[in-house]
């Protein structure tokens, strides 16, 4: 150990080097120091984890966790005063953490104490007492505090759960102060991220409200529960709607089903209403307006349908890809949008793929979805996942501990709506069955989809599917060797685990050797556009994913 280490120590209230005593015997002092001081230990080690992980993984995993009472007293983890520290204890609130504490980071974390303290150091993780565990019971997450895991969009969970409404709460002016997805009495119904709407109490569904709009009122930016997943997509979002026609005009929000872009769409609308109430806004499905484009021409009515949508200041518009094949559609659309573009209207569109991905759409349309700015929406990550199921809970009037809500997300990964209904089943076994909230219920009310879950294809089986196919190691699917033997191939296993897996992009890339997630999406779009015009590669598609399913 050098001086550094020595003032360091002090610097924390650690023993000070003795004046005028040579290198040698202050780099055994700042040894013997650090052998039996596992608080000082493991706070160095915490720093340095700080600087290596991502913020949000950090925060969530590493900074609750506390080192455990030493059996011994103070001084050494053993209580030896004599005895070099051998290892570290840290408290863990609950099973499951400590389960994925291990298994995700239970070798970092040994190899940096190790590192920092000149030899072998093991880390012991152990539950917390009962009284210092997160509670298990319906007051569990009332009672998280601010430093609690889980992060919403970077904010500590016990802080964006101190945001949210209290179910019943009276609200400052004399309402109801109903949590996000819930709609109060003789208040519009909330609709779910894929657009359908629940009754306040009885949770079946309602009819949206019916407005010249077609806004759904209760789909607003503060009932959006942000996150990695959708953070580029929503920030766009808030600038079209604080400055609609100046810039991202027209906005494409891509991604798979019940990921949450019509409640974005529906939010820009809303909030453009709120700061411009005389604002022309229109919200519909693409099948709408297919339906308005027939209507019109068995009638021979189309300044009609020009009248009604050349004169908005902005267009809201779902599932562009159900456009495809219908030319006298498309013809109308683009009538459309160049009318609004030219009027410095603005335009918000969304669909289950990229534009260049779109099939059987005219190609002058499909540049024009491109002309402005593109963004994806992923399947949330997991604390996003724990934050959106803590949400839709206290939605319904029920508080779900904090582990059983980590134990559902971390084993449903695919969209929000996949997830609602996987809380909606665990919340309904607990009502019916009378008992608490637990892991064990949570798996007992989800046995049927973790059965699925366990014979779903894993990227794991896609990289030696595809490296066997080509001849390749499976070693080259995490390597930086970039020839086209090895890359070609490389990007097919990456298409092929978007495509037949619900990982998403940052998760692939992690199993693909670290890579970036924007790798992983150039991959699947260059893949998605050759297998159009290349027959070859096509079948060679085809090929794998039939073996891959059977």
């Amino acid at each position: 150990m050098n001086s550094e280490l020595i003032q360091e120590l002090h610097a924390l209230g650690g023993a000070q080097a003795p004046a005028g005593t040579p290198h040698e015997a202050d780099g055994e002092a700042a040894r013997r120091a650090e052998d039996a001081d596992a608080p000082r230990l493991w706070h160095r080690a915490c720093t340095r984890l700080a600087a290596e992980l991502p913020e949000q993984q950090f925060a969530t995993w590493i900074r609750p966790l506390a080192l455990a009472p030493e059996p011994g007293g103070p001084g050494t983890a053993d209580g030896h005063a004599g005895r070099p520290l051998a290892a570290v204890a840290v408290q863990v609130a609950n099973r499951f953490k400590l389960d994925w504490i291990r298994a995700q980071f239970g070798s970092r974390i040994e190899t940096v104490l190790s590192e920092l303290a000149g030899r072998s150091i093991r880390l012991d993780l152990v539950l917390a007492p009962r009284s210092e565990a997160a509670p298990e019971g319906p007051a569990a997450v009332s009672r998280l505090t601010p430093t609690s895991p889980v992060a919403a969009g970077g904010v500590p969970i016990g802080q964006f759960l101190a945001s949210l409404p209290v179910p019943g709460a009276a609200s400052a002016d004399g309402g109801r102060n109903g949590a996000p997805w819930r709609a109060a009495p003789n208040e519009p119904a909330a609709a779910e991220p894929g657009g359908l709407a629940t009754g306040a109490r009885t949770g079946r569904p309602v009819p949206p409200a019916a407005t010249s709009h077609r806004l759904n009122t209760a789909l607003t930016f503060d009932t959006l529960v942000a996150g990695r997943a959708n953070q580029m997509a929503r920030t766009a979002a808030l600038h079209v709607a604080g400055a609609p026609g100046e810039t991202y005009n027209p906005l494409f929000i891509y991604g798979g089903v019940g990921l949450g872009k019509t409640h974005l769409v529906h939010a820009v609308g809303n909030a453009l209403l709120k700061d411009r109430p005389t604002a022309r806004v229109l919200y519909l499905n693409a099948e709408q307006f297919i339906s308005d484009v027939v209507k019109n021409y068995q009638r021979k009515t189309f300044d009609e349908l020009k009248a009604k949508y050349h004169s908005l200041d902005l267009l809201l518009i779902d599932d562009v890809q159900f456009f495809a094949g219908k030319d006298r559609t498309q013809e109308e659309f683009f009538n459309t949008f160049e009318a609004l573009l030219a009027k410095r209207a603005h335009i918000i569109m969304t669909c289950d793929t990229y534009p260049k991905g779109l099939a059987d759409i005219d190609e002058r349309l499909t540049s024009r979805f491109d002309s402005g700015l593109t963004v994806a929406i992923e399947p949330p990550e997991l604390e996003m996942r724990v934050a959106i199921l803590i949400a839709k809970a206290r939605a319904e009037q029920t508080e779900i501990p904090e582990d059983v809500a980590f134990f559902v997300a971390k084993n449903v990964r695919a969209n929000v709506r996949e997830l609602e209904g996987a809380l909606r089943k665990v919340l309904a076994y607990s009502r019916f069955s009378h008992k608490d909230i637990t892991i064990g219920l949570a798996r007992e009310a989800l046995k049927d989809l973790l059965s699925i879950q366990n014979r779903q294809i894993s990227v794991e089986n896609i990289q030696k599917t595809v490296a066997d196919f080509y001849k390749i190691k499976v070693a080259d699917m995490y390597s930086k060797k970039r020839p086209a033997s090895i890359a070609k191939p490389r990007q097919i296993a990456m298409y092929l685990a978007k495509d037949m897996t619900k990982k998403s992009l940052p998760e692939i890339g992690e199993l693909f050797g670290g890579r970036d997630h924007t790798t992983v999406l150039h991959a699947v779009r260059k893949i998605t556009e050759e297998r159009q015009r290349n027959p070859d590669l096509n079948q060679q598609l085809h090929v794998l994913e039939q073996s891959l399913k059977s």
